[in-house]
């Protein structure tokens, strides 16, 4: 990210200012302002790989990273190929892992493709992307093709990975199919002749098994563009269904919003370079000395539900929130609930708030409500026995339909 060449083409210069604008690694600069003049100069769009593995039915915001860059190409003009690894997904990524992957049977991966497909395509253009499936070289491999692909590279190399080396120095097995996943995302790039490709930045050294497999198939190597990983809304750990810190692209306008709303504010910098088209103005006037971080979190919450549910249905799920949460409008005629003073502010066990309710003989039934999600304080759902809250006062405690009160500090 630090090469520094001449670009006499002004054209040039502005496509490289946006594409690099949330970039964590780029091989490389040069190589992609070279690419971007030779597609100017012949009018041949570049061809820009980004391989995901169904191996979730639904996506959230942080798999939208690489999504929302590869769009960007496309509103350049040139040729997005979005890669659907229904035969990766069958070996499994160890990319991050401390353990082998689970492998996913066939029927599974196809039905996960349909919808990842149907999200993906919110946030592509859907009548110029270009859908292929690795499959079709991959699954054609005979024996001595498989053996000759094996071949191109060594265990050596393979142990470079940060992920290898951490579990071969733990002594927590590797897998030989493990091995060879890298290779086979590196082959997708020799089928489909990619000029570039896009993945997170863990992706970093499959992208390079690209790279090599390229060159010695006698291709011109990819640029690799990585992004970073997504904090997600705990503000600690990367965007993750498995840490349940994420934003489910396909769920409701409000529930999107209500998340937006919780994050940390020293999140929101972040969140609005990856996750919106504001640029650097508008994302300074909204963080700048003096703002609201309340304001700034409502913007960037309208932004993100509009780019999935619309701008109207944004709209909607903001006022929503001002007047569910921020104005308070709930019923003024709900009975108080009077806790210790010493609850204020503090990290409170959800169940020892029930208990403290006094609705509930036993232990044993106020967390079934609480595992059956019938739980809510003020706007949010809780679920789980072990669910925790910070109460400031006013919130409105709900279980079910029947029980209700207002919060207040004795």
């Amino acid at each position: 990210m630090n090469e520094t060449a001449p670009l006499e083409d002004p054209r040039v210069s502005a496509q490289l200012a946006l594409l690099q604008r949330g970039v964590h690694d780029l091989i490389s600069r040069t190589e992609l302002a070279a690419a971007l003049t030779k597609s100017m100069a012949t009018g041949r769009p570049l061809r820009v790989k980004l391989g995901v593995d169904p191996t979730s039915a639904s996506l959230h915001l942080g798999f939208t990273l690489g999504l929302r860059k590869l769009r960007q190409f496309q509103d350049l003009g040139h040729q997005a190929v979005l890669i659907i690894g229904d035969a990766t997904a069958m070996v499994g990524d160890p990319t991050g892992r401390n353990k082998a992957r689970p492998r996913l049977d066939a029927s599974t991966v196809d039905a996960h493709a349909k919808h990842y497909l149907e999200q993906a395509c919110r946030i592509l253009n859907r009548e110029t992307l270009e859908v292929r499936r690795n499959g079709e070289w991959l699954k054609a491999l005979d024996f001595s093709s498989f053996i000759e692909l094996a071949s191109r590279s060594t265990v050596a190399r393979m142990l470079e990975r940060d992920d290898f080396q951490k579990r071969w120095k733990e002594g927590t097995a590797i897998q030989l199919h493990e091995f060879l996943y890298p290779l086979l995302q590196g082959q997708d790039s020799v089928a489909v002749q990619a000029d570039v490709e896009l993945g997170g930045r863990d992706q970093l050294f499959n992208l390079l098994v690209g790279r090599d497999l390229q060159q010695q198939h006698g291709q011109t190597p990819q640029v690799c563009m990585t992004t970073p990983l997504l904090i997600g809304t705990d503000g600690v750990r990367k965007m993750s269904k498995s840490y349940d810190n994420h934003v489910g692209i396909d769920e409701s306008a409000d529930d999107m919003i209500l998340k937006v709303m919780r994050i940390n504010d020293a999140m929101l910098r972040d969140w609005m370079l990856h996750l919106t088209r504001f640029d650097d103005a508008q994302i300074e006037a909204l963080l700048g000395a003096g703002t609201n971080p309340r304001d700034a979190k409502l913007a960037l919450g309208k932004s993100i539900v509009a780019d999935y549910h619309g701008a109207e249905a944004a709209d909607q799920a903001a006022e929503g929130w001002l007047r569910r949460v921020s104005r308070k409008e709930t019923d003024e005629s709900l009975a108080l609930l009077v806790v210790p003073s010493a609850w204020a502010g503090q990290d409170i066990s959800v169940l020892e708030l029930l208990m403290h309710s006094g609705w509930f003989a036993s232990k044993g039934e106020a967390r079934r409500q609480l595992e059956q999600g019938a739980v809510n304080i003020g706007a949010e759902r809780i679920s789980g026995h072990q669910a925790h809250a910070t109460l400031h006062g006013g919130e409105v405690l709900r279980v079910g339909r029947q029980r209700s009160a207002r919060i207040s500090f004795s």
